[in-house]
């Protein structure tokens, strides 16, 4: 990792990374999109080099491959799945229907509406990501949302991996298919044949699917052109190294482009950190990914006190952000970007990524500036309702009618003259 003071930050550190549109991804979307299934079929050749003959999997199959998983393994996920559940359920407590009567006569309101047929895409890569499609289905189905369906790269064998079909069994969704890339956020988006469409579609994926997500945007809802991940520490002498520096080289081993940094106000804690992120690279499994990523991308910037580290926090906007000081409710308030905060020692982002409740599909690229994780609101529409009686109309017709005067809208006064009593 590179140790460096703060003041030598270039600007570039605090702009969001712009990506430019991939024609070929693009593509690999439109061909989708006017053939169906059967450019499904040849991209999925192409790229996992598998033939499909089903694209969707039978109900038969999900229960079959749920059922090789160990019971040990599905009593793991369903205590998490538990906590997020009930973190998604306060959160949708705090959605209500309402009627307020602005003025006499004239009553507004909201209702809460969820959206109706969701997609969500689990990638496979590497590892079947399990928590992903929790993250997804579960505040979804808490928000109400009716159908669910999931799209997921076939392994070598042509099928679905059975983690992420036990995991569609036990939280309900509609339909799974044998799909990855960005053919299967085309189809989700434009459907085919087999593949109805989606309102929405949620869930994180390589570069071909992030660049696919921003084609279809329009077509369908989007949750984030998510990049990839990130964790800020802010870290002061009173810190464990071994605690930084173990949360680092997790976050590190999601991607080799995933971003870690840690902010101190002690060059002495930096070296220390330094050093013990190459003892602990030694003690992993497979170290490659988190070693490439912390190279690439690893930095810890040196500051002369923790305030700075809030300033450079809220410029940056990471995805996780850490606090590993001693009195972090001194600087809490403060801090305004960022897509999840943790609080103090034990408050580790990996409890984030799985089990604690609040959801990991959280804005990157410094987006957290203008947005929050993914939860029950982004599977629901706040809809506004406007009921006017006579007396109403009389009190703000008017208004209305001068107003449209001002910007000069002679059809839209004219549409309040015609209506009788209008107070004029």
């Amino acid at each position: 990792m590179v140790i460096t003071h703060y003041k030598k930050l270039s600007r570039d550190f605090f702009q969001p990374k712009f990506i430019e549109p991939d024609p070929a991804i693009r593509r690999i979307v439109e061909d989708v999109r006017r053939n169906g299934d059967e450019a499904i079929r040849f991209w999925t050749e192409k790229f996992d080099r598998v033939r499909l003959k089903e694209l969707r999997v039978s109900q038969e199959k999900i229960i079959a491959g749920a059922e090789q998983i160990e019971k040990r393994v599905i009593s793991v996920i369903e205590q998490a799945s538990e906590n997020i559940r009930k973190f998604s359920r306060a959160q949708m407590e705090q959605l209500k229907d309402f009627e307020i009567e602005i003025v006499p006569g004239v009553i507004t309101g909201q209702r809460i509406i969820p959206i109706e047929r969701l997609g969500i895409y689990c990638p496979a890569g590497r590892y079947p990501l399990i928590s992903t499609l929790m993250m997804c289905a579960v505040p979804a189905r808490v928000a109400g949302v009716k159908e669910i369906i999931v799209c997921s790269p076939p392994g070598a064998d042509g099928e679905v991996h059975p983690l992420i079909l036990a995991g569609a069994k036990l939280f309900n969704v509609d339909e799974v298919y044998r799909i990855g890339g960005a053919q299967a956020i085309s189809a989700m988006a434009f459907g085919s044949h087999t593949v109805r469409p989606v309102d929405k579609i949620v869930g994180p994926g390589n570069y071909y699917v992030a660049q696919a997500k921003r084609f279809v945007y329009g077509q369908v809802g989007i949750d984030f052109f998510a990049g990839p991940s990130e964790i800020m520490i802010i870290a002061d002498c009173n810190a464990e190294p071994q605690i930084v520096a173990a949360d680092l080289i997790a976050q590190a081993e999601h991607d080799p482009e995933a971003l870690g940094i840690l902010v101190t106000d002690s060059l002495k804690f930096a070296q220390v950190v330094e050093e013990e992120i190459e003892q602990q690279l030694k003690e992993l499994k497979m170290p490659d990914v988190a070693r490439q990523a912390l190279k690439n991308k690893g930095l810890i910037i040196v500051v002369d006190q923790i305030e700075e580290a809030v300033r450079i926090a809220n410029l940056r906007a990471p995805e996780h952000l850490e606090l590993q000081v001693k009195n972090p409710e001194k600087i809490v308030p403060a801090l305004n970007n960022y897509g999840s905060l943790f609080i103090g020692p034990y408050s580790a982002e990996v409890l984030g990524d799985y089990c604690a409740g609040p959801n990991h599909t959280l804005p990157t690229n410094t987006t957290a500036r203008y947005c929050g994780g993914l939860g029950v609101k982004d599977f629901i529409k706040v809809q506004t309702i406007l009921k006017v009686t006579k007396t109403g109309f009389l009190n703000i017709g008017p208004l209305a009618r001068d107003f449209s005067e001002l910007e000069g809208m002679d059809g839209h006064s004219k549409a309040i003259a015609k209506r009788k009593n209008d107070g004029g």
